[in-house]
């Protein structure tokens, strides 16, 4: 299902931020306005990712032309719709990988505070989108 969620790009001291105030964690950066948005959409997909994986609950998109009262003293630069597509539950699989390949993935997952699942499954999206 495609959804689009509304972000926030506020000016920061050093580039832009992005905040999705639907979803609590989930915010991105970028040096431009214009990186910023784009990277917002890959924060976006790695947020619902790991809720997903964790059985958590995705929360409905939001109303764009709203600020929520927490946001009120932040520069707003732009406000955006960014794309998504939900996924459907998540299934258990057997693989194999290379011993080293695996530790590999652990590594970056815990440096990155994301799951084992949760690193191969964006990087088979990646793949695949390439």
């Amino acid at each position: 299902m495609i959804r689009y969620y509304p972000a926030v790009i506020e000016k920061g001291t050093e580039g832009y931020g992005v905040i999705f105030p639907d979803l609590p964690g989930c915010v991105s950066a970028g040096d431009t306005v214009q990186e910023a948005a784009r990277n917002a959409e890959e924060a976006l997909a790695t947020w619902l990712d790991l809720s997903t994986e964790h059985g958590d609950a995705i929360p409905e998109p939001g109303n764009l032309d709203t600020t929520p009262d927490w946001l009120g003293d932040i520069d707003i630069a732009a406000r955006i719709l960014v794309r998504c597509e939900t996924k459907s539950r998540s299934v258990r699989v057997n693989i194999t990988l290379p011993e080293d390949l695996l530790q590999a993935v652990d590594r970056y997952a815990e440096r990155h505070g994301f799951s084992r699942s949760g690193v191969l499954a964006q990087a088979v999206r990646e793949r695949i989108r390439a």
